[in-house]
């Protein structure tokens, strides 16, 4: 499916005759990130299920490396992210100079726009993804593809569907997010066959590591001998470091060069640093968050859909896409509020194109059954 790119007559003229400054074109058309919400009105500590935080927290040893860091706050982190690198390597068996840094795998994703497209090209996602690829790509100016994900599943033909000659990035994250869906491996290496060797294929593996399915893979093999792959991870999810933004990506040397050129050189702190290295090793807090997962995706899912509601899946992910009736009083609108204004923030997902379903991350047993019975509660109401 070959779409034309957009073109604006005049604006490099318009801007250099024009009374006030003026942002280049498109970057004020686009529609800033939404973050999952924080509070809720007249509730002093709400439960917050809205952002696919880790309900266990952080490794015990990454709060400790974070309390030690704080004697070298004067100094300037180490540029190359060296202790990461290395702790990276060994553990993945990658080549470190292979590797690239930023602040959360969002910068990574920017950084790779930035170095790919300009005006006049594409990238191509789907339909529900991300909202960080496509924010990076209109500020370079690109246009920005959305192929359909019937059943809110990447489909292969789809995307393939949206590549031209003009494509130079195609993003997707396996599992999806806000979907939690994913696809096999078989497919992601179909798409990579079927690619021009001009555009580069990026890998999402934000919440690969709670996808244990033994179709799954994250990529990292592929990208060890391809020329056009990035596969990146973050230790937002998992690792539970959220607050301190640290992610990384693995490719072929020639693009991690090209995005290390345009890298801001102190982008991850020196906490950060510290604590990916300790959460990276600490097995045991690693384990109990799988295991978490494990235990109350299925058992959400199935007290869900007991509630007449529909889970979108099956989840392979740290959270579940739920669907609500259009009906007056059970729309999901409503159940958000109605969960609010008893401490329990799901989210909303207007900005996906989907104003009909809530997402839920899968906390900690009484945070699960709470939200079951407010849930019950509202489907009687």
């Amino acid at each position: 499916m070959s779409q034309s790119s957009p073109t604006i007559p005049g604006a490099v003229s318009d801007r250099a005759n024009a009374d006030r400054p003026i942002p280049k074109p498109g970057i004020v058309d686009i529609r800033p990130y939404v973050p999952g919400k924080a509070k809720a009105e007249g509730i002093d500590r709400p439960v917050k299920l809205s952002a696919n935080e880790n309900a266990l927290g952080s490794s015990p040893k990454a709060r400790e490396a974070y309390a030690q860091a704080v004697e070298g706050l004067q100094a300037y982190p180490d540029p190359r992210t060296s202790i990461v690198r290395a702790a990276i390597a060994e553990k993945f068996r990658l080549e470190p100079e292979r590797l690239i840094f930023g602040c959360g795998s969002d910068e990574v994703f920017a950084l790779l726009n930035q170095a790919f497209l300009e005006p006049g090209d594409n990238m191509v996602q789907g339909q529900y993804a991300f909202a960080a690829f496509a924010i990076g790509a209109r500020a370079c100016q690109a246009e920005v593809r959305s192929a359909p994900e019937p059943g809110f599943r990447i489909d292969v033909d789809e995307l393939l569907g949206c590549v031209d000659e003009r494509t130079r990035l195609v993003f997707l994250a396996n599992p999806g997010n806000p979907t939690g869906t994913w696809i096999p491996f078989s497919e992601v290496r179909r798409l990579h066959e079927a690619l021009p060797p001009s555009v580069v294929l990026v890998l999402d593996g934000a919440y690969g590591e709670f996808c244990r399915d033994p179709a799954f893979d994250d990529g990292l093999e592929l990208a060890r001998s391809a020329a056009n792959v990035v596969v990146t991870h973050t230790f937002s999810k998992l690792y539970g470091l959220a607050g301190l933004r640290i992610g990384w990506g693995y490719g072929p040397l020639e693009i991690v060069q090209a995005v290390d050129r345009i890298r801001l050189p102190f982008n991850t702190t020196v906490p950060a640093q510290a604590a990916a290295v300790a959460a990276l090793g600490d097995e045991a807090f690693k384990q109990a968050s799988i295991d978490l997962v494990e235990r109350w995706r299925p058992w959400l899912t199935q007290q869900l859909g007991g509630l007449g509601l529909d889970v979108i899946g099956p989840s392979a992910a740290n959270f579940l896409l739920i669907g609500f009736p259009k009906a007056p009083g059970r729309t999901a609108t409503e159940a958000e509020a109605f969960l609010a204004a008893r401490g329990l923030l799901l989210r909303t997902l207007y900005n996906y194109g989907l104003p009909d379903h809530l997402r839920l991350t899968i906390g900690l047993e009484d945070q699960n059954r709470a939200v079951i019975d407010a849930l019950a509660e509202f489907m009687r109401s």
